[in-house]
């Protein structure tokens, strides 16, 4: 058995945890440089606001219908994700983080009321973090998934399913006519794996609803369209097929990029900003333990503003597998110099690692240099310490540039609230 923990519109309810005021109004949160949508709360849902409309587009519904538009607060984000995934690891044996508002939790061995279970973690997690929450459970990831999906309709809106399945929905405890009712009631696109080319291809079939998925024959399934839908359709037929992941495998390349919050001309300002993000690349390659063999970097204008079109890369070969911050950092400035080109506007630029590789596996090679690699690995793992005890930044490449979030290059973030959770000096102030 598996359990999905979501959290509801997670990055709105992020920001209503410290601005009740938000509650109940239509809330969007925007990407990068304020550019689109990619939270909504369900007032701004209602009225007809689709992920990823462009803020220029939906900015005339803050005067016509109260809109607030906030930027994009990952710091508070991750913190509060963080806790919520703590308490909800009391649900079961195992998690799996899946994203930054869902984690799996495996249920095998758990005795008692599961329904019950889930609803006393649902109000833990409200209670202590402040995040509505709905929780799927199902025999399979799949139908955990699926379940998590009604459970949410059910709460959003009254009558698509039972009432008793809001919130925490558990489809292994259902009567058998009941269960067939909710399938029959749910779109088959709305199954975890089923896409818009191949939900588009089952309704063409006279597939609708999931019922009449999971009464297909799993063979036909892999000979019309692929052995990733077999793989589904068992999930859905309780064969479990996709098992729990609790330590996600390392990734196979690593990448930092950014969009500027104004147009860049200058080579010295790239410069910092490529040496940023090499460095964000090299913490997150550490973390991993993992070294990189090859370096990519990148910059290019904006594809949406008029004038002279310039997109250009260039791959960096690493002497030796390394995650020294400042060997990456310096391939990084030496890629973005060789592909500089004087009077572009770059709006974006970036640093991806390649042929990455664990950090036991090291080639041996006659030492005829005084560098000390031991010394170089220590000092790594104490710019990272401090960098976690204090904050990111607090120690950086000096090609970074010292300015902080005031540097040229950095992105808008015109109407970011606080990191209330992660910054001494933004702690909200209680006043009587």
């Amino acid at each position: 058995m598996y359990a999905l923990v979501d959290g509801n519109n997670f990055y709105v309810s992020c920001e209503r945890i410290f601005r009740p005021s938000l509650n109940d109004k239509p809330v969007v949160v925007l990407s990068n440089n304020d550019g689109c949508a990619i939270a909504r709360s369900n007032e701004a849902k209602a009225l007809g606001i689709k992920m990823g409309a462009p803020w220029f587009q939906i900015r005339h519904l803050a005067d016509s219908h109260g809109l607030v538009a906030l930027s994009a607060n990952f710091t508070l984000y991750g913190d509060i994700s963080s806790r919520m995934m703590a308490i909800a690891a009391a649900l079961g044996p195992g998690q799996e983080m899946y994203s930054i508002d869902e984690s799996f939790v495996s249920l095998d061995g758990v005795r008692g009321d599961l329904i019950r279970r889930g609803h006393v973690i649902r109000s833990r997690i409200l209670q202590w973090i402040g995040i509505p929450t709905c929780i799927g459970m199902g025999s399979t990831k799949t139908l955990a998934k699926l379940a998590n999906h009604i459970a949410k309709t059910a709460e959003r809106k009254p009558g698509s399913y039972p009432d008793a399945l809001s919130q925490v929905c558990n489809l292994s405890a259902l009567p058998s006519d009941t269960l067939k009712a909710v399938l029959e009631a749910t779109e088959v696109n709305e199954v975890w794996g089923v896409g818009p080319r191949i939900g588009t291809g089952l309704r063409e079939s006279g597939i609708h609803t999931v019922w009449q998925l999971m009464q297909l024959d799993p063979t036909t399934i892999r000979r019309r369209w692929s052995l990733t839908l077999e793989k589904t359709l068992r999930e859905l037929q309780g064969t479990p097929c996709i098992t729990l992941d609790d330590e996600p495998p390392p990734k196979q390349e690593i990448a930092c990029t950014r969009s500027f919050g104004h147009p860049v001309t200058e080579q010295s300002v790239l410069v910092e900003a490529v040496s940023e993000f090499a460095s964000r690349a090299a913490e997150k390659l550490r973390k991993q333990h993992s070294l990189a063999g090859q370096l990519l970097v990148f910059a290019r204008t904006s594809p949406f503003r008029p004038g002279t079109k310039f997109a250009k890369s260039t791959v960096v070969p690493l002497r030796r597998p390394t995650a020294d911050s400042a060997m990456l950092v310096k391939a990084a400035v030496a890629g973005l110099r060789s592909i500089f080109k004087p009077g572009i506007l770059y709006a974006k630029a970036g640093v991806m690692l390649l042929e990455l590789q664990p950090d036991t596996l090291v080639q041996g090679e006659l030492d005829l240099e005084v560098e000390d690699l031991e010394e170089r690995t220590r000092l790594m793992t104490a710019l990272d310490n401090l960098n976690n005890r204090y904050g990111k930044g607090t120690v950086l490449m000096a090609s970074a540039g010292l300015a902080g979030e005031k540097r040229a290059w950095s992105m808008r973030q015109e109407r970011r609230t606080p990191r209330y959770t992660t910054d001494w000096n933004a702690l909200p102030v209680a006043r009587c």
